[in-house]
């Protein structure tokens, strides 16, 4: 016979404006660490030095489009194992604070929606709009249960949820927010929900719950913060969801520091004010595969690098900086723990250059691959069922003798063009609506665009942006219709296509480089280099004299590397490698170095101070 009991009361509570544990008086020490941005085997090792760093909980966020990448297909295995993950946590004695979304950020890949979510037609995303709330509903009617049994209350590690994130930066819409509230007690989320918004009326405004404790993301004047918060909600304490001790990267700019003295100051000062808090990254992993987001400054597109180091006290790969120990510092002076030593950094390959091997040329490899769709206009990366990647468009205009301006409206987000085979120029979104100046006789032309999708915006207003070519295709005034397009889901790609891809390779230096390299594969295309291992271990890529493409290991696409920088090297995790002979293929866009080298250390590039802005 079962005993019937009443679930046991949630973990976390608040009582005259303190934050309380099983009653008692309670600091939340938490430290972001995104299971998505970090290799599944490297869990352990991040997590374990969380607990060296004197924290005592972990938070992340759950990006939708990780796990439903595709309308109905969802992922729970593997690097997507959200709930080993949250388990593993709370085997090492931490706790774990969920932010479910729907809604992210966090520099990831449209803001976590899904492309086929953010795809439809006039949906109005994190608002009332009943197409958007089904698709949220069907969703946590997936993920909330998964989080619900691993509540303390159940037993597990969870002891708070996020409502939405930073709502208030973004929409005004309360009865959206009061709708997330209900679907979360609706299935069962007993433990502490809470909003986080950034330390202005204007945001605290439109993001809190009447009834949900409001919390701040800051990177400084955290007393003010406390003040502001303790002024709008009396009997409420004071916790800050967000203390960002480093910033992300766009390429193009510098590598955002912030120093271990101003980072371990703003703790003290969150701490001194009676406060729990959240370092926003405490070790912020790697932008893997195509999943790296993208901001907009009201001119131009940012991308956000392949890197997400964030210039955390836990580094890119699990190594201890002067910002760990000084922020440990200032833990450990506050609670009267000294926390366990962190582990060694995990061991490095040595230094070496890779000879290349080219393989098939840019054009001729990409054309060669998938079947192609046609429509009278480009059709976009969402028509064609694409989230990510890039899509080769192709027609076959006639260019009038004399010539004629091709220049190409919503283009999203960068293109090189062809014409008969021979690159012509390349295009952002601003030089799209200048144009190329293209000679011409009176006769047909195979012109070719190679679109790449950037990264989707994550955050303000133009969220959820289309990729591709949006608007249409011109030569002076006359468009080009007819077109076929092919999409090229590099994410998806395994070894066997990848092979494939890249055919018969011709060694370019050292022993047996006599053979002649085709005129288009010695500018871009496809090349691979060998890398023998005796033991698996991290390393770091360099791509000298490269100008921009893709790197897979094995199979496994690392990322995006490109030469504007800021990052100089690329972080390979040691699970990635096997003993033996590993395979590293490159897709280069624009021009191919010598040769690919490994170095041991991270160079992310010119450094500058972070500098935080409401904007």
């Amino acid at each position: 016979m079962t005993e019937n009991r009443p679930p046991a009361s949630p973990a976390l509570g608040i009582a005259g404006g303190a934050l309380l544990r099983h009653g008692r008086p309670h600091r939340v020490l938490s430290g972001s660490v995104h299971y998505f941005r970090v290799h599944p085997e490297q869990w352990r090792d991040r997590l374990e030095r969380l607990v060296a760093l004197g924290l005592n909980a972990v938070d992340t966020y759950v990006p939708w489009n990780f796990h439903e990448r595709r309308r109905g297909e969802q992922r729970w295995s593997g690097p997507h194992d959200f709930e080993g993950f949250v388990s593993l946590a709370g085997q090492l004695g931490l706790d774990v604070i969920v932010r479910p979304g729907p809604y992210i950020c966090a520099e990831w890949d449209n803001g976590g929606f899904p492309a086929w979510l953010t795809g439809k037609p006039g949906i109005a995303l994190r608002s009332s709009d009943p197409v958007y709330l089904e698709a949220v509903g069907r969703w946590f009617d997936v993920l909330l249960p998964r989080i619900a049994r691993l509540q303390a209350s159940e037993g597990g590690p969870i002891v708070a949820v996020q409502l939405e994130n930073e709502y208030g930066s973004y929409g005004d819409d309360a009865e959206y927010l009061a709708w997330l509230h209900a679907r979360l007690l609706a299935a069962g989320i007993t433990e502490l929900i809470y909003t986080a918004d950034g330390p202005t009326e204007l945001m605290q405004d439109a993001g809190s719950v009447p009834g949900v404790l409001a919390s701040a993301t800051l990177g400084s004047r955290a007393s003010e913060a406390a003040a502001l918060l303790r002024a709008r909600r009396e009997g409420e304490p004071f916790l800050c969801a967000e203390f960002w001790n480093g910033w992300f990267d766009h390429w193009g700019e510098e590598h955002h520091v912030r120093s271990a003295d101003g980072a371990a100051g703003v703790v003290a000062e969150i701490l001194d004010a009676g406060g729990s808090l959240s370092l926003y990254m405490a070790h912020g992993g790697t932008n893997f595969g195509l999943w790296s987001g993208a901001n907009h400054d009201g001119v131009r597109l940012q991308p956000t690098l392949t890197s997400y180091d964030s210039d955390a006290p836990i580094a890119e790969n699990g190594a201890i900086t002067e910002k760990f120990r000084r922020i440990r510092q200032v833990i450990a002076a506050a609670t009267g723990v000294r926390p366990p030593e962190a582990s060694d950094t995990p061991r490095v390959l040595p230094a070496t250059s890779l000879p290349l091997r080219r393989g098939a040329g840019l054009l001729d490899a990409l054309r060669s691959i998938g079947t192609p769709a046609f429509a009278a206009a480009p059709p976009s990366f969402e028509q064609l069922g694409i989230d990510a990647g890039l899509v080769l468009y192709e027609a076959h205009p006639v260019l009038p003798r004399g010539g004629a301006t091709l220049t190409i409206r919503g283009l999203r987000d960068r293109a090189l063009v062809f014409v008969d085979g021979r690159r012509v120029g390349v295009l952002d979104a601003e030089q799209a609506l200048v144009g190329i100046r293209l000679g011409g006789d009176g006769c047909a032309v195979r012109l070719e665009i190679l679109v790449e999708n950037q990264g989707r915006i994550n955050y303000g207003p133009l969220l959820g942006e289309g990729k591709g070519i949006l608007g249409g295709v011109l030569l002076d005034r006359r468009l080009v219709q007819r077109w076929s397009a092919r999409a090229l889901p590099l994410d998806e790609w395994d070894e066997a296509t990848l092979s494939g891809l890249v055919g018969e390779t011709v060694p370019v230096s050292g022993p047996g480089a006599g053979g002649a390299v085709p005129p288009e594969a010695s500018v871009a295309g496809f090349a691979v280099a060998t890398v023998p291992v005796d033991e698996p271990a991290d390393a770091f890529l360099a791509f000298p004299g490269f100008g921009k493409g893709f790197v897979w290991v094995n199979g496994f696409l690392l990322g995006r590397y490109w030469e504007i920088g800021p990052q100089v090297t690329y972080y390979l995790p040691g699970p990635l490698l096997r003993a033996g002979e590993n395979t590293i293929t490159v897709l280069e866009l624009e021009r191919f170095g010598d040769a690919i080298e490994l170095r041991e250390r991270a160079e992310l590039g010119p450094e500058s101070e972070y500098v935080e802005t409401f904007d």
